[in-house]
């Protein structure tokens, strides 16, 4: 339990970093444009809303348009919400690769040597790559995830592996970018997971806390991004 309360204070550290010098513009840039995508497709979703109403919702129904209208909106809300944490991810890896080489100069004086003399476009296609790679993976896990939910009595213990879950991609998925600089493969990547186990989920628990909470959520990449970068020199330095 100790290792797993320092992944989690490694996790909200992340914040004393996001901003400071050298540091900040690999945080603002893809957040503008994460921003900017969510904000066009939630803008575009509410453009839709009444024509799609008025296609799907019979005219003998129409007395319930009040409580309808606001269930299909947090349908579709969750369902861009979801799509949109996919395409972030993607148009943000390779940022993240280049925010945590900027942390790790911060915290040690050096930047990993592998992205020091990795070409742009050869990192645009690793980190792309990898996010890619990291997604099939979590997808392939939902599926006896979704069995086990559905599955009566052993269905009571689906909300733990849940957040187990969820705590171990979060790990997995922030973790791959210092230790990708460092060359790591994905298969290594959750070796070395394994072998810091509660530590990792320690900081994976405090992502999922920052993602559920909403507007703080958007700064829950770029910190958790900073906070496994600092984890793994703290690892390193133990």
């Amino acid at each position: 339990m100790v290792n797993y309360i320092k992944g989690i204070n490694d996790c909200f550290s992340g914040f004393g970093l996001i901003f400071k010098s050298g540091i900040r513009r690999y945080v603002i840039i893809p957040l503008i444009i994460n921003t900017g995508l969510f904000a066009g497709a939630i803008f575009l979703l509410k453009q839709q809303l009444d024509s799609w109403m008025q296609k799907l919702l019979p005219d003998w129904l129409s007395w319930l348009e009040w409580l309808i209208v606001p269930l299909f909106f947090l349908t579709i809300v969750f369902i861009v919400f979801f799509t949109f944490t996919l395409v972030a991810n993607l148009v943000s890896a390779p940022f993240n690769s280049y925010l945590s080489a900027s942390v790790e100069l911060k915290l040690t004086g050096s930047k990993p040597e592998n992205l020091v003399n990795e070409p742009v476009w050869k990192t645009v296609v690793r980190t792309v790559g990898a996010e890619i790679r990291k997604t099939l993976y979590f997808l392939l896990w939902l599926i006896p995830l979704a069995l086990l939910t559905i599955i009566p009595v052993i269905n009571v213990v689906a909300p733990f592996a849940w957040f187990l879950f969820a705590a171990w991609s979060f790990s997995i998925e922030y973790m791959d970018s210092p230790l990708g600089n460092r060359g790591m493969l994905f298969e290594e990547i959750r070796a070395y997971n394994r072998k810091n186990r509660m530590r990792s989920l320690g900081l994976g628990t405090g992502v999922f806390v920052m993602t559920s909470i909403p507007f703080l959520n958007f700064l829950a990449m770029p910190v958790a991004v900073c906070a496994a970068t600092k984890m793994t020199s703290r690892i390193s330095a133990e």
